[in-house]
């Protein structure tokens, strides 16, 4: 009888916490004790690691919570906490749920049969996330070590893209003919002990087509000698290996499925996407779109020098800067006309309001494309609802701000020497152009970036909002000077 396991050692997602952000939990009150106990081994009086320390706090704690809190470690301190882990298992686990900073940094210290045995220890799904963190010629190095089967499955995942559910998907699982029976089944799973089901049990047809699965409670509800095919369930999901990790992630958290299968174009099971998996995939994909909303690919939590820092984020305020230098540069240009007594005093006004329309705009947007609230059918009533909303603010507010602005012109408040009338008017439609702008901006940006294949979280950053503060100055200095050739 042929069929397929997916073997691991521990997977320890399965002890992982769920992240936390706020200080009175119990995860991150660990990870403070934690950091300030390896801070006071790294950082005694006499300036030496206290190994002693170090090794007592590698037994204590569970080796997820060092992999954490190590990225706050120079990274010449990380692989003494690596080699003062207690046993292989634990430095598997380590490995595992570490950064790859700090993959990178201890691979430069371990010996290729060092890394030999952590590779063994893993899943090919996991192995291929850490090996990423090797150099090419040391990463073939490293799988002429290994066992040919195992090494084979690896390249075999390696070749898909990283993004794609060929890279999420284990080539390893249970799956067996429609024949067998409720009790061979069963045999075979006592017979892995180490294996972590998935919930589901594959069915394959004579052919080696996915026809079905069976949750693994059957296994027990059912006699032995009842044939699988009897209780099987139909497969109503399925993924290639080139599709997208977003379509991936979408499908799993919507229907909730356990194990999603990965087919071929001849309907063969090529892999299999774990739940556990797929919530990688999710906080990966969080974590870029935070990235891009606040405009620095930096990670929070790793140990960086300064300078690193600065690097992360400059070229995206490169951006803003540019844009702030062009507007002030159309400004100069304009200093001695007439209507330009009115602009400085209200750029800023203008300025806020669209941004914070546009944020708006782009973020509803945004957030119901990533949750599937947003379908292709429904974009074009999505973006009229977007204009029309944008339509109203515009004017309610302009409305309100002109009348505004005039009377505190018309009874001294403001001291600006032009007409009160022309004052309230100019920014009346000012705000009015600048919300319509701000508005078109933010619903057409997410569909734009999202046709090219690029984030669209990105229309939320310094890049878009940059076009917009530009664009929106640019909107009023016309309404200013079409305004008051009006009034003259």
């Amino acid at each position: 009888m042929e069929f397929k396991t997916h073997h691991e050692l521990h997977d320890p997602k399965e002890d992982e916490s769920p992240p936390s952000g706020l200080l009175e939990f119990k995860t991150s009150q660990i990870e403070d004790a934690l950091n300030e106990k390896l801070e006071n081994a790294f950082h005694s009086q006499t300036s030496q690691v206290v190994l002693h320390d170090v090794a007592k706090i590698a037994i204590e704690y569970d080796p997820i919570d060092l992999a954490y809190a190590v990225t706050k470690l120079p990274s010449n301190a990380r692989i003494i906490v690596y080699d003062n882990l207690p046993d292989l298992n634990a430095k598997i686990i380590f490995m595992i749920n570490t950064g790859n900073n700090t993959r990178s940094a201890i691979f430069k210290q371990l010996d290729d049969q060092e890394i030999k045995r952590l590779i063994e220890g893993m899943p090919p799904d996991e192995a291929v996330w850490v090996l990423d963190d090797l150099s090419d010629r040391r990463l073939k190095r490293v799988l002429d070590l290994l066992d040919h089967k195992k090494a084979q499955r690896i390249r075999d995942l390696q070749q898909h893209d990283r993004h794609s559910a060929g890279r999420l998907m284990t080539n390893e699982f249970f799956a067996f003919p429609m024949s067998a029976t409720i009790g061979e089944v069963a045999k075979q799973v006592r017979d892995n002990p180490g294996i972590e089901l998935t919930g589901r049990i594959f069915v394959l047809t004579d052919d080696g087509e996915l026809a079905g699965f069976v949750p693994e409670r059957n296994l027990i509800v059912n006699p032995p000698h009842l044939p699988i095919r009897q209780v099987m369930r139909p497969i109503l999901h399925t993924v290639t290996a080139n599709t997208s990790r977003d379509e991936v992630v979408d499908l799993i958290e919507r229907y909730n499925i356990s194990a999603l299968p990965v087919v071929d174009g001849a309907s063969h099971l090529e892999g299999v996407i774990a739940y556990e998996d797929a919530v990688e995939a999710m906080k990966d994909i969080a974590d870029g779109t935070i990235a891009n909303i606040a405009g620095t690919a930096e990670d929070y939590g790793e140990h960086e020098e300064l300078m690193k820092r600065f690097i992360s984020r400059a070229p995206w305020l490169l951006v803003t800067l540019c844009a702030g230098l062009f507007t002030a540069t159309v400004m100069s240009h304009f200093s001695d006309r007439l209507w330009f007594v009115v602009v400085p005093f209200f750029v800023p006004l203008i300025g806020a309001m669209s941004g914070n329309v546009g944020i708006q705009c782009s973020t509803l947007l945004v957030r119901g494309m990533s949750s599937g609230a947003l379908t292709p059918g429904s974009i074009r009533e999505a973006m009229s609802k977007e204009f029309l909303i944008g339509l109203l603010i515009g004017s309610v507010f302009g409305i309100t701000c002109g009348a505004v602005v005039y009377l505190l012109n018309y009874f001294g408040i403001h001291l600006i020497d032009a007409d009160p009338l022309a004052i309230g008017a100019t920014v009346s439609f000012g705000v009015l152009a600048a919300c319509l702008v701000a508005t078109a901006l933010g619903t057409l940006s997410p569909f734009f970036f999202a046709r090219f294949r690029i984030d669209p979280a990105v229309a939320s950053g310094p890049i878009v909002t940059a076009f917009n503060d530009v664009l929106s100055t640019l909107m009023f200095f016309v309404v200013a000077r079409s305004v008051y050739g009006f009034f003259e």
